[in-house]
């Protein structure tokens, strides 16, 4: 009887702990990947960030910063005949399933201000915070290499 109690009370520890270790970890329902910042030249006070987003629900991009940067915004970028327009937008829509890709060209993160240069080899923290439909928020934070100016040029702000 005793050895039998013994065995239920194991498992019924293990149970727990499996529970509550489960219970602990969260899983993120956006992943970033293939982080980068263009590189600078001296005195530019402005860069763009570029990666790509996937989410597990539909999320929305709302808050970018980086200690590098006094400002970081999230922008749109369109041509509009022969003029390049770039917009800061209140946030950027991730779909499930559906990867988002912020690029030179399109959809891209400024960082204003710089306090400075950016160069080959540095690498730039930034903070991504996102948002569900149930309002729950999630913050993730990318490391961006630095590479020389890749794809579309760079507008002065």
């Amino acid at each position: 009887m005793n050895l039998c109690l013994f065995r239920v009370g194991k498992r019924l520890t293990a149970l727990i702990v499996l529970t509550a270790l489960g219970a602990g970890a969260a899983v993120a329902q956006v992943t970033a990947k293939d982080a980068w910042v263009r590189t600078t030249v001296p005195q530019q006070k402005a860069t763009g960030v570029f990666l790509r987003l996937t989410a597990l629900t539909d999320s929305r991009l709302i808050e970018v910063s980086s200690p590098l940067a006094g400002v970081a915004e999230i922008h749109s970028m369109v041509m509009v005949g022969n003029t390049m327009q770039m917009r800061a937008m209140s946030g950027l829509d991730v779909t499930a399933g559906k990867a988002l890709e912020l690029k030179p060209g399109g959809f891209h993160i400024m960082l204003l201000d710089l306090k400075q240069q950016i160069k080959v080899g540095d690498v730039v923290p930034v903070k991504l915070v996102f948002e569900d439909r149930s309002k729950k928020r999630e913050t993730i934070e990318v490391q961006a290499p630095a590479r020389a100016g890749l794809g579309v040029p760079q507008a002065d702000h």
